[in-house]
């Protein structure tokens, strides 16, 4: 509890008048070199509030004498590094896709400038290195519904698939809904999922439904996937062949993809990177996938 100032016995030091369970406080002032740090740094603050940006004001803030502002600075070093690229970029631009590839130098250039975009722009669904997810297509398997040659990488970079904001451009394919539409019975979905499975080397479930369902599939299938299996980039079918599977390989998820398919949409770069980008990420994504 509070008591009157007084001398301590032992320092000399006068007290607060302050009290806890016997303990009392001594009025020991801070060391003046602290106090004078507090004072300059006080006065340093105000002369930082005047030359530099530092008050808020509404949506801005106080530009201060000098005007220097840290966005400023990274905006201007972001400027200096693309004036200092601007000239390979153009070369970029200006060679096609199989000269790039033979020059070491572009090619060393846009692989590393590849590298980097596919990570900011393309990593959060095709995976870090092209490593691909569930419903994203691995890149680095060889493995292409689209094609697999640099123009072919290149057109699919640039208008997406199924995209509407370029649908003149854009990959578009669209599997019929064999059981949502009735196009096919329940039977015959089954009968057809059986057979697909025996295409990539496995065991069908029963191959009664199996044998059943090539005639289906010759029928129904055979013209956008192939006689055996063997995918057609040109519309877009998938390889039934090579045990590589979007949306699922077991027999359930083949009979659910007949049933009912599922569609990715990937967007169209065309007006998000600029084109010396495109070739760059073209480059590298193929350089991911076995050179076709």
């Amino acid at each position: 509890m509070p008591s009157k100032p007084e001398k301590d016995a032992v320092t000399g030091v006068e007290t607060t008048g302050h009290e806890w369970d016997g303990i009392k406080e001594l009025n020991n002032p801070l060391p003046s070199w602290w106090v004078w740090t507090f004072y300059v740094c006080i006065a340093f603050s105000v002369v930082w509030f005047i030359l530099f940006p530092a008050i808020p004001f509404g949506p801005s803030a106080t530009t201060g004498l000098t005007g220097n502002t840290a966005r400023e600075r990274v905006a201007n070093e972001i400027q200096a590094a693309a004036d200092a690229r601007a000239g390979i970029n153009q070369r970029i631009v200006e060679a096609d896709l199989d000269t790039i590839r033979g020059d070491p130098d572009l090619f060393t250039y846009a692989l590393t400038g590849g590298e980097i975009l596919f990570g900011d722009n393309c990593a959060p669904c095709h995976g870090v290195g092209g490593a691909g997810q569930l419903n994203y297509p691995v890149l680095a398997d060889d493995a292409w519904i689209w094609g697999g040659t640099l123009d072919a990488i290149q057109q699919t970079i640039l208008y997406g698939v199924r995209n509407q904001e370029y649908e003149f451009d854009a990959r578009f394919s669209m599997m019929p809904r064999y059981g949502t539409d009735q196009l096919l019975t329940r039977e015959e979905i089954d009968q057809v999922a059986n057979y697909v499975v025996t295409l990539s080397g496995r065991a069908p479930e029963d191959p009664a439904l199996a044998e059943a369902g090539s005639e289906i599939y010759a029928q129904q299938c055979a013209s956008c996937h192939g006689a055996g299996g063997e995918g057609m980039a040109a519309l877009g079918a998938p390889n039934l062949t090579d045990a590589i599977w979007l949306y699922g390989g077991e027999l359930g998820d083949i009979r659910q993809q007949i049933w009912n398919p599922q569609h990715g949409v990937m967007p169209g770069w065309v007006d998000r990177i600029a084109p010396a980008e495109i070739k760059m990420v073209s480059l590298y994504v193929h350089s991911l996938g076995g050179w076709q």
